[in-house]
């Protein structure tokens, strides 16, 4: 029988691939190029595959998600095939409880990679994201609107990373206007731009930088600051300091102090 804590290997996935590397940074691709990497059930089923997988592996430490083709990291939903949806809109479900790493309770760091067309639904998995990187040609944009679609799933979670009036303006133009990569930078959406043939070397480069570090002092990081974007200050700053209690003991016990002193780092 496989131990509970064991996931047992990287489950059989249809629509995305998963390498884990030596490095313990589990790459992530989006793989329907010919949708313009477009999502559905099944990629749904995948993803919510995939963050039991990394949630538990221990030899996980960072994931970095990315996606195939020169024209899209993803342009949402795929509406000619479309997802599941329960006849009872109360038993219905947000989509981003299968695509979101945070809301399948995943501590691992995301880095994603983006490039060409970001739409709609990929935003979920941005939203997300603990570092985005993005292409030159990354253009940012929600269609809902335009379609005649009330645009609220995706811009709540947006709201709670960039300026209300970004969003407000990205939501209400829709189609007729898109966020540059260069825009996305300087409202601290992305962290850094790079040339469209760097793109997954320096994502990884992010990656395997992290998941060098010990990797209970990066989850309980993660999950600290996540969490207290839902509760109030006391409140966080009391859960906050239960993690330091739990995880400080463990996460000193795996690193070398002294190795770490005369280490290089680069300044941005």
């Amino acid at each position: 029988m496989t131990p509970p804590n064991d996931p047992g290997g990287l489950p059989v996935l249809g629509t995305i691939l998963a390498e884990l590397g030596e490095d313990h940074v589990l790459t992530v691709t989006l793989n329907r190029p010919e949708r313009l990497n477009a999502f559905n059930q099944q990629t749904l089923d995948d993803f919510a595959a995939l963050w039991r997988y990394a949630a538990q592996e221990d030899a996980v430490h960072v994931v970095v998600l990315r996606a195939e083709g020169e024209r899209a990291f993803c342009t949402g939903v795929d509406v000619g095939e479309g997802i599941d949806r329960h006849p009872n809109p109360f038993s219905d479900l947000d989509p981003g409880t299968s695509l979101s790493p945070k809301l399948n309770r995943c501590w691992k760091p995301l880095v994603c990679a983006v490039h060409g067309m970001v739409a709609g639904g990929a935003l979920y998995w941005l939203n997300e994201a603990d570092i985005i990187v993005a292409a030159e040609d990354a253009t940012f944009f929600d269609p809902h609107t335009t379609y005649g679609m009330v645009a609220a799933l995706e811009p709540i979670g947006l709201v709670r990373r960039i300026p209300i009036g970004e969003v407000l303006r990205m939501v209400l133009l829709g189609n007729d206007e898109r966020m540059s990569a260069r825009r996305a930078l300087e409202i601290g959406f992305v962290s850094e731009v790079v040339e469209r043939e760097r793109l997954r070397e320096r994502a990884h480069e992010l990656a395997a930088l992290i998941a060098a570090k010990p990797p209970v002092a990066v989850q309980g990081s993660v999950r600290a600051i996540w969490e207290s974007l839902d509760t109030g200050r006391s409140q966080a700053l009391s859960s906050g300091l239960a993690y330091t209690q739990i995880g400080n003991p463990i996460g000193k016990a795996q690193i070398d102090r002294d190795a770490v002193k005369n280490r290089k780092y680069e300044v941005r």
